[in-house]
């Protein structure tokens, strides 16, 4: 499956904040959205960063606990790795699972176009396994009824 296929499934449109965010609206998003991560955009909608719930969490430990004066543009990760709409999801998968990521941004010419999660390629290939599974369960169960009528 490809990742503009994934995409198209997906409800709703991806949350993202400004590098002068304060972390404290940050963590407001992440946690009022139920969400991860949030893709860092600039003014134009070009992707600068990204900032997880694990990056604020790493900073609040580190400033022990003095970090209401910090803006994303302290904690994101600036060096992000992107994928594209023709990528298939096991190629964004294993980019996820060697880098030890959750979210990886979908970007089209330098723009946001998406936010592929760990929990969205679970969701696809647990799909598409059932679906594969019900039409061999299928094909076996329409081999079985014509050779039980040969016995016949």
């Amino acid at each position: 499956m490809r990742v503009s296929t994934l995409l198209e499934s997906k409800p709703r449109e991806v949350i993202t904040v400004s590098s002068s965010t304060s972390v404290d609206d940050a963590m407001d998003k992440l946690i009022s959205n139920n969400i991860g991560c949030l893709p860092v955009v600039d003014d134009e909608g070009s992707l600068i960063g990204i900032v997880s719930d694990k990056d604020i969490f790493a900073k609040i430990h580190e400033t022990k606990g003095d970090y209401h004066n910090l803006t994303v543009n302290d904690v994101m990760e600036k060096a992000v790795i992107v994928g594209l709409l023709s990528d298939d999801i096991s190629y964004i998968a294993s980019i996820m699972d060697k880098n030890w990521i959750r979210h990886v941004p979908i970007v089209e010419e330098d723009s946001l176009v998406g936010l592929v999660s760990l929990r969205d390629i679970l969701k696809a290939n647990t799909q598409t396994t059932a679906i594969e599974n019900r039409y061999l369960r299928q094909h076996l169960d329409g081999m079985h009824s014509r050779d039980r009528s040969a016995d016949v």
